[in-house]
């Protein structure tokens, strides 16, 4: 529950703490709400679009969506169950109002411009509520305008186009690139707000009651998608909303699977690392798929591998570690002159790990194909050719110094890159004895055994009892935790690096990524702990490992989100809803599950 200072626009210069949003979408974009009922992030009209609402970046020019009540008030939300439609409760002096947010989605999916609604419903005694729709400059590109056609309300933002209606109690401002005004809602009263856009095309302007059918159909849409969900474990409440989340983070028109929602929210109060997370990375994209066909979620899984395999074949000889959400995305960092979240610049679009070598994407490529074979489903012929030709490239490249999982500037031999390489040799052999893939599975085994010998002897630290960051150095590196599910070693070993890592990069159930950084002002990372989780049990410490889930799990924000990494007060950094941090929930628990049986 939450105070509101009376002035809509209080706090707004400091901008919401992270971990004060929420999320909803509607499979091509993502709304970030804050508690007061404030849209600060909003791309239009897709996903990887520059942002039109961002105050989340841009406190003074960014652009908001407002509807909040205009005296002191508490709030409490929830996610309607099962859906991504939120319900927000205000609670003021003289009443009490209901507001449920849904970005609409239509009979047959999501609709062709983007439609969000915002209705309100009086539950007891009398509340104003001050309303807005004021979009920004695009992180400083465009000049945003009003107009008034045929009595519609219209804004132009660059090529976007949007149309305000539903409420008529404005007070517009000729001067002013908004629209905005008061409502008065008694008990049993039912207002709504509705926004559209869309990009260099017709602006489509719905009925208001049409409007009030489409919050129900999207709940309902909501509700189906999840009675498809096939998970009664432990966490099932967790696991349920971090795949709902997950699927917020789906592109539909492509199928990729979007790492975060947001750009540039920073990773330390330093700044620096505020990088675009709106693409798409194979190591994500590898594991929400093995999450997505065990939930029995096909078509998801089905849009998800096909869209990573004709990524990849479009230049298989140079696998990236990310993607665009679409063909014409660019990843090519551009930095824009607006301060930040809270003033902790830079804001970037774009990402530079693009280009970066790092060949532990080899064994989330081919672990994809293997899990996706494995349910029963059949590869096609180039995807099987591309398989050998992995493969046999990672014949050839693993001993090469990389990047790293955490796309690092400096070439090294990065351990859990190499146990990459071999989980993508294993896979491959998997895939040939399945009759997907055919090549030289005798080489591919060979390179495999090497591999693992090399590790064994070039990334093993006795002084510290662990697997180490890379190759003759004693860092050390949480992402190694990956390769106790993977089968690399589930042993001794592993169980010493386990506990090498608690006690030095360990703060209670959570985990720095790596040596240094705790120094480097970061928290810790969230999808790490889930890890340490899930190798806990894959060594079977089953106790420990649910020991330290119960945790996490009591670690997201109310609406039981997380973004990429939580400080021990439970101040959240990085971008959100981060994808890694949600695939970590949804894999430990499904590893635990699966041993405790």
């Amino acid at each position: 529950m939450t105070t509101q200072p009376q002035d809509a626009t209080a706090g707004h210069a400091a901008g919401a703490a992270i971990e004060d949003h929420a999320a909803i979408g509607d499979g091509r974009t993502v709304a970030l709400i804050d508690r007061s009922g404030t849209v600060d992030w909003l791309p239009l009209p897709s996903l990887d679009s520059p942002p039109v609402f961002a105050a989340l970046l841009d406190p003074e020019r960014g652009g908001r969506l407002v509807l909040r009540p205009v005296s002191e008030f508490t709030s409490r939300r929830r996610y309607l169950p099962g859906t991504n439609v939120l319900e927000t409760t205000f609670t003021t002096a003289s009443g009490t109002v209901r507001v449920t947010d849904a970005l609409i989605t239509g009979v047959a999916g999501r609709l062709p411009w983007v439609e969000f609604a915002r209705r309100v419903d009086g539950v007891d005694g009398i509340v104003v509520m001050d309303w807005a729709v004021e979009p920004g400059t695009v992180l400083g590109g465009a000049s945003p305008w009003a107009e008034h056609i045929d009595g519609s309300r219209i804004l132009r933002v660059g090529t976007v186009n949007i149309g305000v209606t539903g409420l008529t109690d404005g007070e517009d401002d000729p001067e002013a690139p908004r629209f905005g005004g008061r409502i008065r809602v008694g008990e049993g009263t039912r207002r709504t707000l509705t926004m559209v856009a869309t990009d260099d095309e017709p602006l489509h302007l719905p009925v208001p009651g049409n409007v009030d059918i489409g919050i129900d159909r999207t709940t309902s849409n909501w509700e189906l998608w999840s009675n498809t969900f096939s998970y009664s474990g432990p966490w099932a409440d967790a696991v349920q909303r971090s795949a709902l989340a997950l699927k917020l983070l789906l592109y539909a028109p492509t199928g990729a699977i979007a790492a975060a929602a947001t750009t540039s929210l920073p990773e330390t109060p330093r700044g620096g690392k505020n990088w675009d997370y709106r693409f798409a990375w194979v190591r994500d994209t590898a594991y929400a798929l093995r999450a997505l066909e065990r939930f029995g979620l096909r078509e998801e899984t089905h849009a998800a591998i096909s869209w990573l395999l004709r990524a990849v074949k479009g230049d298989p000889a140079e696998l990236r570690v990310l993607y665009g959400l679409r063909e014409e995305s660019s990843a090519d960092p551009v930095e824009h002159d607006v301060p930040g979240w809270r003033g902790i610049g830079p804001v970037v679009t774009g990402n530079r790990a693009a280009e970066q070598l790092q060949l532990g994407v080899y064994g989330d490529l081919l672990s994809v194909a293997l899990a996706y074979a494995a349910a029963g489903n059949v590869l096609d012929v180039p995807t099987r050719r591309l398989v050998s030709d992995v493969a046999d490239r990672v014949c050839d490249v693993w001993r090469e110094p990389d990047s790293g999982m955490w796309e690092l500037t400096e070439l090294r031999h990065h351990t859990s890159s190499k146990m990459g390489c071999w989980q993508a040799l294993q896979a491959a052999l998997q895939l040939a004895e399945l009759g997907q893939a055919a090549g030289n599975p005798a080489r591919w085994r060979r390179e495999a055994d090497l591999i693992h010998d090399w590790v064994d002897e070039h990334c093993w630290s006795d002084r510290l009892g662990a697997y180490t960051m890379v190759a003759g150095e004693d860092e050390l590196d949480a992402s190694v935790l990956l390769h106790a599910p993977s089968g690399f070693d589930r042993g001794e070993r592993m169980r010493s690096t386990i506990a090498a890592l608690r006690r030095e990069l360990g703060s209670g159930p959570l985990l720095f990524r790596f040596t240094g950084a705790r120094a480097e002002g970061e928290a810790p990372f969230v999808a790490c702990s889930f890890w340490l989780a899930a190798a806990l049990a894959c060594v079977g410490d089953v106790a420990d490992a649910t020991s330290v889930m119960d945790d996490l799990v009591g670690r997201a924000n109310d609406v039981g989100l997380y973004a990429e990494m939580i400080d021990e007060d439970g101040t959240f950094w990085g971008n959100f809803p981060q994808a890694l941090s949600h695939l970590g929930l949804i894999d430990a628990a499904l590893t635990i599950a699966d041993l405790r049986r």
